[in-house]
This record gives structure tokens, C-alpha cells and sequence, in this order.
């Protein structure tokens, strides 16, 4: 993967430089909402650039990098980490833990790669900073934290961003992906699926385990409850229709012998548009308020944990970058798919004023993993292992080309 196509190309110090940036922080990792130590970090980054920049939404931070007059380019990477115990073997793993909303305290792990992200929008600020004569314009670059809980994007145009910072032209986000370094994923329109969690509490009556017409149990009920929500997917849609119902998590009881009164369950639903998730989402109030009265126990309290909004890609725009990565990358190494049935809240930052987004994936792994049809550990994995120099150097050659498309001297506005 090379870089000769633009202005800016990365010398081996300012790798070095960003590997060492990456490893810190895999290394300290912190969850959703709570990035203190990563905010503080970016800011001292920020400071030793000579970029102004502000609080928002709570751990996110605004860099405003300023080169006279010019386009204003929005560049998020979002910050947090997730409550995973890290199994890489890496000699920069993770050991940090944190605290859950419920108060449990659990293992953190930057497993799905936003420390790539990080680093990369940073190096591109440094290369940005060094490098203003092939450049003008300002670069507001949004290290957005709760990106996992659908918290942050939000939270920072509710914050102001948009009245705090210069209002932008075009906004751009990115997100490293288990793809081959030197790669690139975009395609106009529609880049990932809508997303809904929400927690379930099913109400039964307690009793002794050797009573059991004393109860209504409410694991029993529960477990109908997660045996026939899967049913939604594959006999209430098309099969044409993509959509994924996961249960993830199901809490009940204290004791073997003991019929507890309650049980908990999370579900989280992706769907393709709002006609699906409407659908979807109230097929799953009708199955758990059925499966109760069918129990003759009382209708289950739901609560919205989080939803996600769509994301979608500008066409023309995103027809502009895929030519400059072709010219970066090389064609081959750029891939017109989504994402998957992946979720994304950067399409609030665009969509909050109205202007054209692009939100891309790149690769970070060694392309020999990929010769024999297999794949390394995806994202959200204890695995996910991206390689170290393969990322800082695909994510922030990336980002450049993304900006210098706008913001370039030499490029066609």
C-alpha cells in the first residue's frame, strides 16, 4: 500500500510514532460514556499540535484545525471501548476493567478497533499541521465517545457541536474492518442496518422448587419468550429481508432450588429501513405481552436501551472518494459492499444539519490471512488482533485522501 498519489505521504518516523499512539491505547481501553483518560490523552495530543479544541458530550472532544480560508471538513472517530476480557496474546493486550451501568465491574477491550480510529485521525491532524501548503480550509475533527451504546453522536449535537464548531461542508467517519491492510469498503447510499436493544423484565410469582404449582416461573416463561422471538425473522419477513434478532443476555435467580419472581433478558434487533424495524419491533411487543397472558402473569416491563439511526452514504460524494482510493489503494483493493448487518450512529452528525456524509471501512490485516477463504477474528471478538502498522498506516492514509479530496489545493470543488 503506498501513497504516492497524494501530497502527504507517511514517513517512518510518524509510523513509529502512530504505532506506539495505537499500542497505548489498545492497552487502556475504557467503555461507553466513560472515556476520561482517552479524552484527556487526545486533548494533550491536540495541545502538543497547537489545535484548539473543546469539550463535548460529556468525554468527546473538538479539534479545530484551521488553515485559512477554505471548505470545513467534519472527521469523526469514536472513542470508546467494550466490556470484553481480551484474548490476543498481545504484548499491549488489555487489562483494564470497568464499571457497568449496573454496577458490575468487567474487563475492556478496544475490540472493535476504535483506538485505530484515534490514531489515525490524529496522525492525519499531525500530517495535516506539518503540511499546510497542499491544504487549506478547517478540519474539525470529533472524537465522539459512546459510539457502542448509540450515545455519542447524539450527545454532542444536543452539546452544541454544530453551534461550537464551524458548520461543515461534508462529514466523514470511518471504521476499521477484518479486511485486508491497504483496503477500503464504501458504496453510496444505504452502509449499515438500523439498530434497537432493549431490556425485558418478565414478572412471575416466586415460590420453593419443589412447589412449582405455587409459581409462575418466570425462566420458563422467559425461555418461551427467547425460542419464539426467533420466529419473527424467519416466518413474519421476506425472506428477501435482512434481519437479525439476538438475544444476548438472560439473568434470573439466586438459587437452584428456589423459583425466582423475575428474569431479565436483552435483545437487540438490526433491520434494513424503518418499514422492517417497525415491523420487527412490534412483533416482539405482541410475542413477550402473549407468552405472559398464555403464563397468566403480568405484562412484562420493556425498556429502550438504545437505538441506532440509519446511515447512509452521499452518492456523489462517495463516487468522489472512491476514485481517490482506487487511486491510493487500487481499484482491487476497493470494495463496493456494506457493512453487514453492522450498526453506526455517525449518520447523526450528518443528518443533524443536512449535509453529505461518507462513512467507509478499511482493513488493518496482514492480506495472508485471507489466501485460504479464511478470516481473522472480526470486530466485537476477545481475538480481534488488527495488525499494529497496517492499521495507523491504512486508517490515516485514508483519512487524508478524504480530505485532501475537499480540501486539497489542487482538488476540483
Amino acid at each position: 500500500m503506498t501513497a504516492r498519489t497524494l501530497p502527504i505521504a507517511l514517513d517512518e518516523q510518524t509510523i513509529t510514532d502512530a504505532v506506539a499512539m495505537y499500542t497505548h491505547l489498545h492497552a487502556h481501553p475504557e467503555l461507553s460514556a466513560q472515556e476520561h483518560e482517552t479524552a484527556a490523552y487526545i486533548e494533550r495530543a491536540l495541545d502538543d499540535l497547537r489545535i484548539e479544541h473543546f469539550r463535548c458530550g460529556g468525554t468527546g472532544v473538538v479539534g479545530l484545525l484551521r488553515n485559512g480560508d477554505g471548505p470545513v471538513i467534519g472527521f469523526r472517530a469514536d472513542t470508546d471501548g467494550l466490556p470484553i476480557a481480551e484474548q490476543t496474546g498481545l504484548p499491549y493486550a488489555s487489562t483494564a476493567t470497568g464499571t457497568l451501568p449496573d454496577g458490575e465491574v468487567a474487563p475492556v477491550m478496544h475490540g472493535c478497533g476504535h483506538d485505530t480510529h484515534i490514531t489515525a485521525a490524529l496522525t492525519a491532524a499531525r500530517m495535516l499541521s506539518t503540511h499546510r501548503e497542499v491544504w487549506h480550509g478547517t478540519v474539525v475533527l470529533i472524537f465522539q465517545p459512546g459510539e457502542e451504546t448509540a450515545y455519542g453522536a447524539k450527545a454532542m449535537v444536543a452539546d452544541g457541536l454544530w453551534d461550537r464548531a464551524p458548520r461543515p461542508d461534508v462529514v466523514f467517519a470511518q471504521h476499521v474492518m477484518p479486511a485486508p491492510g491497504g483496503s477500503v469498503i464504501v458504496r453510496p447510499g444505504p452502509m449499515a442496518t438500523l439498530a434497537d436493544s432493549w431490556r425485558i423484565t418478565v414478572h412471575g410469582r416466586q415460590a420453593h422448587g419443589s412447589e412449582p404449582e405455587r409459581s409462575i416461573d418466570p425462566i420458563v416463561l422467559g425461555a418461551a419468550m427467547v425460542l419464539r422471538l426467533q420466529t419473527i425473522v424467519s416466518r413474519e419477513l421476506s425472506p428477501r429481508t435482512p434481519a437479525v434478532v439476538t438475544v444476548g443476555t438472560f439473568h434470573a435467580g439466586l438459587k437452584e432450588n428456589i423459583i425466582p419472581d423475575r428474569a431479565q433478558f436483552t435483545v437487540n434487533v438490526r433491520t434494513p429501513d424503518e418499514d422492517s424495524r417497525s415491523r420487527v419491533l412490534a412483533a416482539i411487543r405482541r410475542i413477550i405481552a402473549g407468552e405472559a397472558a398464555a403464563s397468566g402473569a403480568p405484562e412484562p416491563v420493556v425498556e429502550e436501551l438504545n437505538s441506532f439511526p440509519r446511515l447512509v452514504n452521499d452518492d456523489a460524494l462517495t463516487e468522489r472518494l472512491t476514485t481517490v482510493f482506487a487511486g491510493v489503494f487500487g481499484a482491487d483493493h476497493v470494495d463496493a459492499r456494506a457493512l453487514g448487518m453492522g450498526s453506526e450512529d455517525a449518520g447523526w452528525l450528518w443528518d443533524a444539519i443536512g449535509v453529505p456524509g461518507v462513512f467507509w471501512g478499511f482493513g488493518a490485516f496482514d492480506p495472508a490471512l485471507f489466501d485460504d477463504g479464511a478470516a481473522p477474528a472480526g470486530n466485537h471478538s476477545p481475538q480481534f488482533a488488527p495488525d499494529a502498522r497496517m492499521a495507523v498506516t491504512t486508517g490515516t492514509t485514508a483519512a487524508l485522501a478524504a480530505i485532501l479530496e475537499v480540501a486539497g489545493t489542487g482538488a476540483a470543488r
